[in-house]
């Protein structure tokens, strides 16, 4: 019998099973969607931030050079200027508000200074002077007393006030927050309160502090209704084993040459839970859901998300009405504030000392109720085995995402479920060989 048209056509080659190599990293079709850079530092870079608009960033290196980069129409990274910033390492890099200046940063190193970088659009790019031709120096420089170098910052911005705030810790724990009231005056800076938030390490020892402002506008409305005042700081502290949230309350001193006003922080909630060194703290924009979001990494191994809220004394049901009204200042007796107060913004009189952490820089949560203080309860929603070992931490603008990265190179996503338990969301790593 003769073959059919079938029997006669060539068979056709069935499809090769995938190889480890095409099926080896699902980035291969996402060639396009990271752009890397030879940042030429000479040494690792130990920080980076974007600035407002996101148009613009800055590294920061071990090296002690600060690089600025610029993002031109065709959406590429061009590397506007190198200056050599601090003599060690740069621990931290900010940029500021653009109302305040439109562009200003701030960094701390490891050599004990905190200095201000203003740029100066006159001077041509790649010259070594773009943000340092204010006779080769910052605009503004702040040394850490004591040998103890400061290790983290975090700036915040009043648009309503133009005030502007540093919160600032060094290596003894102390955290002092600074207030310029002067915006057309960046070297005016007065010292407003400082605390020891935990004990003092020992010389040595491992040691891990961060500090960020709250990012939001205002305290979130449940915090208002209980009496936080709308112009009232706000910090979150990792510091050693311990995070924290604190706050700062009016205070009124009465002495005879008249009566002024100052804020003065005080100890509003821990974040409990953590069994080493708390690496990193970051505080979620978008309070409008009437608490805050606070989530921390952990050495443990561990990122936790907390939910802080403002629950009010027992018994108390305040009313939408009371959402308007400020709290009652808090009057120092005139004998205690002649004896320690100060017209100038402090929160360390006489007469205080009850109202500051004790040797172990920690107060109890049932010490809170003190005039002018609001109690806040933070409670962990989620505990997650995020990466090999967390380092950083970071929400997205409107704080419904969570952003972890550690020790294995990864970047984890995680997303807020209904039920306000924080799950994986997604994965991100990047390729191991890097073409040249």
């Amino acid at each position: 019998m003769a073959p059919t048209q079938e029997e006669l056509a060539p068979a056709k080659k069935a499809d090769p099973l995938p190889t480890d190599e095409e099926d080896d990293d699902p980035l291969d079709d996402l060639s396009d969607a990271f752009q890397l850079l030879n940042h030429s530092h000479r040494d690792m870079i130990a920080t980076t931030a974007f600035n407002y608009y996101g148009d613009r960033f800055a590294t920061g290196s071990v090296d002690g050079k600060i690089k600025v980069y610029n993002k031109n129409n065709a959406g590429n990274w061009v590397l506007c200027d190198t200056w050599g910033a601090h003599n060690a390492e740069v621990f931290e890099l900010q940029w500021l508000h653009p109302q305040l200046h439109p562009n200003l940063i701030a960094s701390v190193g490891a050599d004990g200074r905190f200095r201000l970088w203003v740029e100066d659009p006159t001077i041509a790019p790649n010259k070594g002077r773009r943000f340092n031709s204010h006779s080769n120096k910052p605009v503004w420089e702040l040394r850490a007393p004591n040998r103890a170098p400061f290790l983290s910052f975090s700036m915040t911005f009043n648009t309503e006030t133009r005030h502007t705030y540093l919160a600032i810790i060094n290596r003894n724990a102390l955290l002092t927050i600074y207030e310029n009231d002067q915006p057309e005056n960046l070297e005016n800076w007065v010292e407003m309160d400082k605390v020891n938030v935990c004990e003092k390490p020992a010389r040595g020892e491992e040691v891990s502090f961060k500090v960020q402002f709250d990012p939001n506008l205002e305290p979130c409305y449940n915090a208002l209704r209980l009496g936080v005042p709308r112009d009232s700081l706000a910090v979150v502290v990792a510091s050693m084993h311990r995070a924290s949230l604190w706050r700062t309350k009016e205070i009124s001193h009465n002495v005879t040459l008249g009566s002024s006003s100052s804020k003065e922080l005080y100890l509003a909630t821990e974040l409990k839970g953590h069994r080493s060194l708390v690496r990193d703290i970051t505080w979620a924009p978008g309070n409008i859901r009437g608490y805050d979001i606070v989530a921390t990494a952990c050495k443990d191994g561990f990122v936790r998300v907390f939910k802080v809220e403002t629950p009010g004394k027992p018994g108390e049901h305040p009313t939408s009405k009371d959402y308007s009204k400020m709290p009652e200042k808090v009057v120092v007796p005139q004998s205690s504030a002649e004896n320690g107060g100060r017209n100038t913004p402090s929160g360390i009189g006489a007469g205080l000392a009850n109202a500051r952490p004790g040797p172990s820089g920690s107060r109890a949560p049932d010490n809170q109720g003190r005039e002018g203080e609001v109690l806040h309860v933070a409670t962990e929603v989620s505990k997650m085995a995020a990466n090999r070992v967390p380092w950083r931490v970071g929400f997205d603008h409107d704080g419904g995402v969570l952003g972890t990265t550690g020790d294995d190179g990864r970047l984890v996503l995680w997303r807020r479920e209904p039920s306000g338990v924080w799950s994986k969301s997604s994965e991100l790593a990047m390729k191991m060989s890097v073409p040249s």
